[in-house]
């Protein structure tokens, strides 16, 4: 390492600053080296105080240990916060620490019976869970405090459902009612009827560019990014209902069992799902209400659906190339779980089963498709929360004991 002129001097004044602080031992010493560089003697002014190359030399190790204590404190922060993204999109480590990992953030508790679903909102940090006590619970999940109570149902929540604004929240019973709430008033300002039995889901179908809805509305459908809403239940239908008026627009009525789970593609609604006790899944499109396809190969009840995770109606990628490309083949995917402890993905176009993981050794009651669309994750009645990995199919991380019940 060469030094510049002005790191010389320092060095050298600072030499001789040391070897006068050791006295006559050193004295000798300290005349031959200011005879060697007079400079270092016009430069020393810290006679009598402690040399300044010794501040430096201490000052060494306590940096190191510094140095040691900053990188434990992010070694610990990466651990805690690993579930958060950042960084490019569709990087692996980006993708990986989007991944559920032990332990969990928060335990929410407040209900007085068995949760039955969760949903999470779309733009808050917000989180709400339905139960059989009848009540629907808001929390705040970053910080895990509970917010408020929702009560209007007089039996079991069975499942909820955001618009994609995020402003109207709908939730389904065994009170045979549809309720959809002001998210901002946490009134409930409608309730739907027609189901015959148990309504076991909800699920708003995404619209865009609606033609806002004149004064005095109940619900403003232009703000809140639907005009519908799609309904099972284990009366064997399907039905859509006007979110204007209240009313059912149009009943599906090809179950033949109970009807137990709904899916919508969320990036723009175009096609939806449902499947139940009958085995098979049934995939329309939204617009003709004109069924795609039949998806057959579960041999039990199926309990979950879902297409990728992912915003309604996003803003176009900035890598249209090969990211593009990948976009369109996940947009493609539906995910399906259960009974038959399976979960698998299916692609929509070919009307074909592509992979079936088969890790779980109880029922599949919850499914979801990654944001990336590169790992399907699944919870089960055996207390795992599952990772598998589409492209190698298989499991690529089990989170045991997720849950001390079903």
């Amino acid at each position: 390492m060469v030094l510049t002129d002005r790191q010389r001097e320092d060095l050298h004044a600072g030499i001789y600053e040391y070897l006068l602080s050791r006295g006559e031992a050193f004295a000798q010493a300290a005349e031959a080296f200011a005879a060697a560089d007079p400079a270092a003697n016009k430069k020393t002014n810290n006679v009598g105080k402690t040399p300044l190359l010794e501040k430096k030399w201490t000052a060494i190790p306590r940096l190191q240990k510094k140095v040691l204590e900053l990188e434990r404190i992010v070694a610990q922060n990466a651990k805690i916060h690993a579930h958060r993204t950042g960084g490019e999109n569709g990087s692996s480590s980006v993708q990986r620490r989007m991944l559920p990992r032990l332990p969990c953030s928060h335990t929410l508790q407040g209900h007085a019976a068995s949760v039955t679903c969760v949903q999470v909102h779309p733009v808050f940090t917000v989180v709400v869970s339905g139960s059989e006590d009848g009540t629907i619970k808001v929390w705040d999940h970053e910080s895990g405090d509970y917010m408020k109570t929702l009560k209007g149902h007089t039996n079991s929540v069975n499942s909820l459902s955001f618009t994609p604004a995020g402003n109207y929240l709908a939730s389904s019973s065994n009170d045979l009612s549809i309720k959809i709430w002001d998210f901002s008033t946490y009134a409930c300002v409608r309730t739907l009827r027609g189901h015959d039995h148990t309504i076991s889901s909800v699920v708003f179908i995404p619209a865009n560019n609606i033609i806002p809805s004149g004064d005095n509305v109940t619900i403003d459908v232009a703000a809140a990014k639907t005009k519908h809403l799609l309904s099972a239940s284990r009366d064997h239908t399907v039905k859509l209902w006007d979110m204007e008026t209240g009313f059912c627009d149009h009943t599906f009525t090809d179950h033949t069992d109970w009807v137990r789970t709904l899916a919508i593609r969320k990036h723009d609604g175009g096609i939806w799902a449902s499947s139940g006790n009958d085995q098979v899944i049934h995939v329309y499109e939204s617009s003709t209400k004109n069924k795609v396809c039949e998806l057959r190969g579960h041999e039990h009840v199926v309990e979950t659906l879902s297409f990728v995770v992912e915003e309604a109606f996003p803003k176009a990628a900035i890598n249209q190339s090969t990211d593009a490309k990948h976009k369109e083949t996940v947009r493609d995917y539906l995910a399906s779980g259960g009974r038959d402890r399976t979960v698998r993905l299916w692609s929509i176009s070919t009307a074909s089963c592509i992979a079936v993981f088969t890790a779980h050794e109880n029922w599949v009651k919850g499914v979801v498709i990654h944001p990336s669309g590169n790992y399907v994750v699944s919870g089960g009645d055996d207390r795992t929360i599952r990772v598998f990995d589409i492209k190698a199919q298989r499991c690529l991380r089990t989170l045991e004991n997720a849950h001390t019940h079903f």
